[in-house]
């Protein structure tokens, strides 16, 4: 029977996971992994990968995973995976069982080339993109989980802070993110905006709280960092049949979804698993982000996210909304419409450069004659004259609010107000209280 378990959720940080199945005992038997491949037939149509591949399969792209590391010797990543740092702060083994548990998963959705010649096993959106590892989160499981969660939350987002810089400064054109926190990082803000600036494409789960938001007020689920950012791509989850899963987080920083119910990927042991969750809806569209930026590597990050979005299918739900975002990713057409932004020219403007705005220079400048003394002597005197009906009307004014200023009882409790005055109630000391209104 299919074991299935809850992910990790504390510390205000979650994997990106609802639950996991068990794909069979063997690691790399014909039987399992021509049946892994056969299970991931409806992932690659919905995605329409095949129209993608026909152009580029993510070569020459590295795609940073910042997640609880990835196991580089699994048959389905062999030669892929590059290492980089561990920022847990933990001191974890990468031999221990519960190292890289969801790390692997995610790496052999985005870049696994499978086994045998290609043939069996696991396949990625990006099967030639490379994958760096770096580690920014533990497993439930791991050893040190009971020490990382009694971090505090900045030392635990600058964590991510920091992987999100690194993967920059070793070259990576994509970052997915497979995780999320509840609050909001300065540090992994400014951290998002590096990246962006390098042209570097962000991707991140938009979080498993689908079923809070019949708990909240505005029927929405809560937001999830780093996918609330501006400039990161946040994906939701689908069902097999294009419905958005229940699971799946309702908010407005959704902009589009991918599948994300029982999606076959290998594990660090070497076993396949059919995973569920924004976790692996997350990977799939990093491996499309993979693809366009292999193909067109100088594009800007807002106009790869805008070839996603602008060519997702909204399906049954027509246009945005904050269940699927803007609708399904469709890998082939945001590869074509990538191929058009890329050849896209600015319009040569039908005014000149050198065109002035304006008055010509060539106009004589008005002659101001120069004023006599018996002008100056007159604005003199007008000046003088507005002065001293200035200070009279001020005086004026003044002897007024005096005569209409507000008396008090001797108790103090109440205030005697002359119309047209604002009313306020007091306490019993005579403390301003709130405005009772005329």
């Amino acid at each position: 029977m299919l074991r299935r378990y809850r992910a990790a959720l504390a510390a205000g940080v979650a994997l990106g996971l609802v639950a996991v199945s068990a794909a069979g005992p063997a690691s790399a038997g014909a039987a399992a992994t021509d049946e892994i491949r056969d299970g991931q037939q409806w992932v690659l149509n919905m995605l329409d990968v095949s129209s993608a591949w026909q152009q580029t399969e993510g070569a020459g792209v590295t795609v940073a995973v910042l997640d609880s590391g990835v196991n580089p010797d699994v048959s389905d990543l062999a030669g892929a995976v590059i290492t980089g740092p561990d920022l847990t702060g933990l001191r974890t083994p990468v031999s221990n069982p519960d190292w890289g548990v969801h790390g692997t998963w995610m790496a052999s959705i985005i870049a696994g080339h499978g086994h045998d010649d290609g043939q069996d096993g696991v396949v990625g959106i990006a099967p030639a993109a490379r994958i760096l590892s770096i580690r920014v989160i533990p497993e439930k499981d791991d050893p040190g989980y009971r020490q990382y969660g009694t971090e505090r939350e900045g030392r635990i987002q600058q964590a991510l802070a920091t992987g999100i810089q690194d993967a920059v400064k070793r070259g990576a054109q994509v970052i997915s993110m497979s995780l999320g926190y509840t609050a909001p990082s300065a540090g992994v803000r400014a951290a998002v905006q590096y990246a962006l600036d390098h042209g570097v494409v962000l991707v991140a789960s938009s979080g498993n709280s689908g079923q809070d938001d019949v708990h909240s007020d505005d029927g929405f689920a809560p937001v999830s960092f780093p996918a609330d950012y501006p400039g990161v791509l946040s994906v939701a989850a689908l069902n097999s049949d294009g419905t958005v899963a229940k699971f799946s987080s309702n908010n407005l920083s959704v902009q589009v979804a991918a599948p994300g119910d029982d999606v076959p990927a290998q594990g660090r042991d070497g076993q396949y698993w059919l995973v569920s969750g924004t976790s692996p809806a997350c990977a799939l569209v990093a491996g499309v982000a993979a693809l366009i930026k292999s193909k067109y590597r100088g594009l800007a990050p807002h106009l790869v996210l805008q070839a996603i979005t602008s060519t997702a299918r909204s399906g049954q739900y027509g246009g945005y909304n904050p269940r699927t975002g803007f609708g399904a990713v469709d890998a082939g057409a945001a590869l074509r419409a990538a191929g058009r932004l890329a050849g896209a020219r600015p319009a040569k403007s039908p005014v000149p450069a050198t065109a002035k705005f304006g008055a010509s220079a060539a106009l004589p400048a008005e002659p101001v004659p120069p004023r006599g003394s018996g002008e100056l002597a007159l604005f003199a005197a007008l000046a003088f004259a507005s002065l001293v009906l200035a200070a009279a009307g001020g005086a004026g004014l003044i002897a007024a609010r005096r005569r209409r200023r507000r008396y008090y009882s001797e108790a103090g409790r109440h205030a005697v107000t002359l119309p047209g005055y604002p009313r306020y109630g007091y306490g019993e000391y005579g403390q301003r209280g709130y405005d009772a209104g005329d």
